[in-house]
């Protein structure tokens, strides 16, 4: 491709709305161009990148069996309403309506179609498992678009879906999934970290995202310094690096703390630490639904340590999505304001303690009283809990939950999530197939999704530096880019500069040639090159032939080295095979 014929869309100033290096880079290399909050033209430069990334994930998605399929981005409020939803989805879910005033949707996802698909070509357990997978625009109304395309409102994603006749094929074809995303991801040239997850409200129980490790990212990643543990910060457990307490214990004591309500006011009061004190915080329980209901819980954390509400409201008899009791509640059930609560033997609900708190000794805690406290309290003798579960929010230095390493804590970009969904989906439409007995079963469900926009943009952080964007060589948009200086004044380097070019395109290297004249100067050839971020440079002019070839620049290293003309496009060539 010559430059002369190519919308090379570059810009010198960095976007004034641009936060991330990823969006700066995108718009100033010409890659994309916004269109609406969130909505992003795809320019060439930018296509070819999206396309490459596109056919990494095809070509790993069809190495583990997956069939591509292209399903529409409207989808009918019908399929929606059966897995309900319709009205269970926020305002993300963009709703529309077409002449005859019938409602459909703009995908955000693919799983009521997909499952439409499969019940009704998919009568038996030997047509089963079956993987299909799309890689298509999708569009979220997202409340606060922002980051360019990191989190846009329109995005690529290839999504894919797995059907079964037992967890067992499901969890095959998961660990299948989770080898394909790892290939991908490894392909592309990021490091990144697979982590347990949390599954949100798209359903089931186990799932793992893919992160990006970048200061950039959303997400707190958390990882043992000395084992595989992973975890996204929501699902994250660990240990407080403190021994447990061996103190003897002490006489207990009520104590007047007047209106000390906070942890802070009740550690200056009794001139304690925080991690001396037991908090109580009050959730409801579950309803027959699992939905908050009319029962309480208490939950119970050191005073140092903050309540992880991903955990506590996985637990079983908590109410999903968490709620906390509010003043009035808590004091018609208990007879106390929240600041003065403790876990006392006749609290009256069920009580669930954090392990950090389970080996304190002559600790403190609300008496149940208004202005009231207690001192020196011990488990057993004073207060109670009825288990131990982990809802604490871990913290960088925390033991891993293998007792192996401590944990650290990083940001990542969230690039793929992988679920294990169940029956969630299929149990609501009615797809079932006939097992070998001949009964009627519902299908077991996977969804895998990976962001090819996000992706690209995943790449541009962890792959940049002052001058602009730096390719893995597997997805940049030309392999190499040969630039002629000053051919007019002398007629061999733009013949040696074609030849070259013909040279490189026979020995099938994507090529840009700047053939631009002498109206654009070397320097900003020179830039624009590294901007874009082409992985290989051959420079042509008067002085690189008198020195007898072409200048090669490596764009990640930055090394220059003279080449002779006629060897230059093999050197490439081995380069790019070997990268």
């Amino acid at each position: 491709m010559r430059t002369s014929q190519f919308l090379l869309a570059t810009v010198k100033e960095s976007p004034a709305e641009a936060e991330l290096v990823s969006h700066r880079l995108m718009l100033r290399a010409g890659m994309i161009r916004k269109v609406a909050s969130g909505v992003y033209n795809l320019l060439p430069l930018g296509l070819r990148v999206i396309h490459k990334i596109a056919n990494v994930v095809r070509e790993e998605m069809d190495r583990i069996g997956a069939l591509e399929v292209l399903m529409p981005m409207v989808q009918p409020a019908e399929l929606w309403r059966e897995s309900g939803r319709w009205e269970g989805m926020g305002p993300e879910l963009a709703r529309l309506r077409d002449r005859h005033e019938r409602d459909f949707c703009l995908g955000p996802t693919h799983e009521e179609v997909v499952t439409d698909i499969i019940r009704n070509e998919c009568h038996s357990y030997r047509q089963l498992p079956v993987t299909l997978y799309q890689i298509q625009t999708k569009f979220r109304d997202e409340r606060r678009p922002r980051f360019g395309v990191m989190r846009a409102r329109e995005f690529i994603m290839k999504d894919a879906y797995s059907f079964h006749d037992s967890q067992d094929s499901l969890e095959q074809t998961y660990r299948d999934m989770h080898g394909a995303y790892e290939a991908i991801i490894g392909r592309l040239g990021l490091d990144y970290r697979a982590v347990a997850a949390d599954s949100g409200n798209i359903g089931g129980k186990t799932s793992h995202e893919f992160h990006v490790p970048a200061d950039s990212g959303e997400d707190e990643i958390v990882f043992s310094t000395e084992s595989d543990y992973a975890a996204n910060i929501e699902l994250a457990t660990g240990n407080v690096p403190e021994p447990a307490d061996t103190a003897e214990p002490l006489d207990c004591e009520t104590t007047d703390t007047g209106a000390a309500a906070s942890i802070e006011e009740v550690c200056r009061v009794l001139g304690i630490e925080p991690r001396r004190q037991v908090k109580t915080l009050v959730v409801h329980a579950a309803d027959a639904n699992g939905a908050p209901g009319e029962n309480l819980v208490a939950l119970l954390l050191r005073g140092d340590q903050s309540l992880n509400e991903t955990l506590a409201q996985q637990l079983e008899g908590v109410g999903s999505p968490l709620r906390f009791a509010d003043d009035a509640l808590i004091a018609e059930r208990i007879g106390c304001a929240p600041g003065c609560l403790g876990p006392l033997k006749g609290l009256g609900i069920r009580r669930i303690a954090d392990p950090s708190v389970t080996g304190l000794r002559n600790f403190v805690c609300g008496a149940n009283e208004a202005g009231r406290h207690l001192v020196n309290a011990n488990w057993e003798r004073d207060c109670a809990y009825d288990e131990a579960a982990h809802i604490r929010r871990v913290r960088e230095g925390d033991l891993s939950p293998d007792g192996k390493g401590r944990l650290t804590i990083r940001r990542g970009i969230e690039v793929g999530h992988i679920f294990q969904l169940g029956t969630k989906y299929s149990e609501a439409m009615n797809a079932t197939v006939l097992n070998e007995q001949g009964r009627s079963v519902v299908m077991h469900m996977g969804c895998y999704g990976i962001g090819v926009t996000r992706l690209a943009a995943a790449c541009i952080e962890q792959n940049h530096d002052d001058r602009g964007i730096i390719w893995p060589a597997g997805i940049a948009p030309f392999q190499l880019i040969i630039v002629e200086i000053d051919a007019h004044k002398l007629e061999n380097v733009r013949q040696q500069a074609e030849a070259m070019y013909r040279q490189a395109r026979q020995a099938g290297i994507e090529t840009l040639f700047d053939d631009r004249d002498r109206k654009t100067s070397p320097g900003v050839k020179f830039a624009e090159s590294e901007l874009i971020g082409i992985p290989h440079r051959l420079v042509i002019s008067p002085r690189t032939l008198a020195n007898g070839g072409v200048e090669h620049t490596c764009r990640r290293s930055g090394e220059k080295s003279s080449v002779a003309a006629d060897e230059a496009v093999a050197m490439i060539a081995d380069q790019l095979a070997a990268s």
